[in-house]
């Protein structure tokens, strides 16, 4: 039998037939397979986990068959308890599937120290901006007789302040500045 006539014989025409069929039926078994695998349709609602504490969000997002997981903190804001959630992903509202992972973000328990930086014999008029730049504030500021018009020294609190001491963000810093009169 020649190549041309295997073509045209109903043989052949079967054995396509049948090819088709099967590949149809497996395609809609693999198809009804991953339906019922993958939960196709059903949806879990994110719950707003902002302002809230990591025990209490570790229960509402069992109670929703969420899994939590802790990103990072970021920086303090006074306006959120310390350790509660200051941002989430997915955010609230959104539909996901169960045992999804939502991303937490999570607020320090304070403001992040940092160095301060050497203003002695600087002055005023240049200190300020180095301070503010830094996020801290000018509390009290006291002028001494002395020749030069610089920073003579800095507190906190009423404790002595050396350069490079660390100190949390917007503390207030005491400046005793001369006054350029002997």
């Amino acid at each position: 039998m020649s190549f041309v006539k295997f073509l045209t014989s109903k043989v052949f025409f079967k054995q396509i037939a049948l090819a088709i069929v099967a590949v149809v039926v497996l395609c809609f078994i693999i198809l009804k397979w991953l339906n019922i695998s993958t939960n196709h349709g059903e949806f879990v609602i994110v719950p707003d986990l902002k302002g809230k504490s990591l025990e209490t969000v570790g229960i509402e997002l069992k109670d929703n068959d969420l899994a939590m997981e802790i990103q990072d903190s970021a920086n303090y804001n006074p306006k959120y308890p310390k350790y509660s959630v200051i941002e989430q992903n997915p955010k609230a509202g959104s539909q996901v599937k169960e045992n999804r992972k939502i991303y937490l973000i999570l607020n320090p328990s304070g403001y992040r120290k940092v160095e301060v930086p050497n203003i002695l014999k600087r002055t005023f008029r240049q200190a300020k901006p180095q301070l503010e730049a830094l996020e801290f504030e000018i509390g009290e500021i006291t002028y001494k007789d002395a020749i030069g018009e610089g920073v003579m020294s800095m507190s906190h609190k009423g404790k002595p302040l050396k350069p490079g001491a660390l100190l949390p963000l917007t503390s207030k810093i005491d400046l005793v500045v001369g006054n350029g009169k002997l």
